[in-house]
């Protein structure tokens, strides 16, 4: 099967590689109850004019990203791109409005763009991400960065900056997309070509160029935070305030603009401490206007997204490793047919009360048994023979000593169950 590989941009999460995801998506699962989030699950499948209205027309994941596709009955479809819109179309279909607002929603899923694989960037991902809905405080967008920076911290990340802007409103934006556009449109012949075409197209996406060429184009631009309206100034003092109070460092980033149509004030990213396109571990923003965009009452939200496996990718490169998976307790080894049978029954009997047992298959060597009970991590052996069968019994080994009892087989689960300490007579009994 050597001509089968997985797709492009998708990988394999292999057994070696669980010990990072479980403490990542343990750590979320934890953080966001903490704050009063609960979990949220939203379809795969998605209909594209959600994404289409709630992310842009003129958005790259509109544009060329996203796996849509027409089905035998004529919907058209998309794998999901992003969570923010799945959410709050769930919000609103499942009447959450009618809860306290606001209402805190966490999900942790996968994510399909088809975008050119890079370090830290598939076109299969996993995101945990977090959604405020109901409530126009800037106090929440301080509670929500707050969130993310304990989480970071709790997962032993060290070095990454939080990057912070506003992007006004729709009463303060048109005013500096003008003065945006006309400054870009100066300095046009200057820009990559890539960055001319968003022009075109979308002129905030030029802020957020990785183009060498572009960038000092970039730096001289009008900065938004000029144009801000004074409700809009109002938030963003109280945003910076509020951080400011927690001692949450930060850097006023006018080019960080996050890419999509829906946001509104707040935005902001976590950056690791490397250069690149992909040196954010996560980020989102406010979107105030979405609710409206979907067709659905005005209500305010903010959310953020951080991809898993990026996160993953910073950890290794920090060096930074999770605890130590839980050892195997129990391998229960056993030489001869009938032994097998009992070896069966005794295993059965261990897990039925919560003891992880791996039993020894085939007719392999007592020695090779117990080497294998060490690879695999084992604290002890079971080991039945046909002498243990006979009697009724096993024989309990600790692998660490090789100090071994031996006990009739009805009494294994009672004396195996607390692990704290080795069974009684285990500790002065000599090996065989």
């Amino acid at each position: 099967m050597t001509e089968f590989a997985t797709p492009r941009g998708t990988v394999d999460i292999l057994p070696d590689d669980w010990a990072h995801w479980d403490f990542v998506v343990d750590t979320a699962r934890r953080i966001a109850g903490l704050y009063g989030y609960r979990r949220i699950e939203t379809p795969t499948l998605g209909d594209v004019s959600l994404y289409v209205r709630a992310t842009g027309e003129a958005t790259d994941i509109v544009q060329k990203e996203m796996y849509a596709f027409r089905d035998q009955g004529g919907d058209d479809l998309t794998l999901r791109p992003e969570g923010t819109a799945h959410v709050v179309r769930a919000y609103f279909q499942h009447v959450l409005n009618r809860l306290p607002q606001p209402v805190k929603l966490y999900y942790i899923e996968r994510m399909y763009r088809r975008e050119a694989p890079q370090r830290g960037r598939l076109r299969e991902h996993h995101q945990f991400g977090c959604e405020a809905i109901g409530s126009a405080d800037p106090a929440v967008d301080v509670e929500m960065l707050a969130l993310l920076h304990q989480f970071y911290g709790a997962l032993g990340l060290s070095g990454l900056t939080l990057h912070l802007n506003s992007m006004g409103d729709g009463a303060c934006r048109p005013a500096y997309l003008q003065a945006l556009t006309a400054y870009l449109q100066v300095h046009q012949a200057e820009l990559a070509a890539l960055d001319r075409e968003r022009l075109s197209r979308n002129p905030l996406r030029v802020l957020d160029t990785k183009e060498a060429r572009s960038q000092a184009v970039v730096a001289g631009a009008p900065s938004i935070l000029d144009y801000l309206c004074i409700p809009c100034r109002e938030h963003w003092h109280a945003v910076r305030a509020g951080l400011e109070a927690l001692s949450i460092a930060y850097e006023v980033d006018p080019a960080l603009v996050r890419g999509l149509d829906y946001y509104t004030h707040t935005v902001f990213e976590f950056q690791a401490p490397y250069e690149g396109a992909q040196s954010a571990v996560g980020g989102g923003g406010r979107y105030d206007g979405l609710a409206e965009t979907l067709g659905a009452p005005p209500t305010p939200g903010i959310g953020f997204g951080s991809g898993i496996e990026r996160l993953i990718l910073t950890m290794k490169e920090q060096g930074v490793m999770p605890p130590p998976p839980a050892r195997l307790r129990v391998y229960v080894a056993h030489v001869g047919q009938d032994a097998a049978s009992a070896a069966g029954r005794v295993s059965t009997a261990l897990r039925a009360v919560g003891v992880a047992v791996i039993m020894s298959f085939g007719s392999r060597s007592l020695k090779a048994q117990m080497k294998a009970a060490n690879s695999a991590g084992a604290y002890y052996a079971l080991i039945i023979g046909e002498d243990e069968v006979s009697t009724g019994t096993v024989t309990l080994r600790d692998l660490a000593s090789g100090q071994q009892m031996t006990l009739p087989e009805s009494e294994v689960a009672a004396a195996v169950v607390p692990w704290d300490t080795p069974p009684p007579g285990l500790e002065t009994r000599d090996s065989k």
